[in-house]
């Protein structure tokens, strides 16, 4: 199971639970603090962030933890020439928001 951002979680450091409104701020301040290491990517035509998530993250459903390190809405559909930063280790993620 993955982190979810529509439920609180057990699977975010050491169990202890997290809701994910909160969880959003907290990605992007650690992409901004530099605690949560990332790449950039620039967006292309027809780029789905479940696409990218699920080719660098390894899991579609982490789509909102791209979008949280980019400060972006929730949408799935960025328009071409989008910056967006992704975690390059999700355990970074995980301590950090926990």
């Amino acid at each position: 199971m993955s982190l979810s951002r529509y439920t609180r979680t057990t699977r975010i450091k050491g169990g202890r639970q997290q809701g994910t409104s909160r969880a959003h701020s907290i990605i992007h301040l650690g992409i901004e603090k530099g605690i949560i290491e990332f790449k950039t990517i620039i967006t292309e035509e027809g780029d789905r962030l479940d696409h990218i998530a699920a080719r660098e993250l390894g899991d579609g459903r982490l789509w909102w933890i791209i979008a949280a390190a980019s400060r972006i809405g929730w949408w799935l559909q960025v328009p071409p020439g989008t910056v967006l930063r992704v975690p390059t280790k999700m355990q970074q993620v995980k301590a950090y928001v926990g």
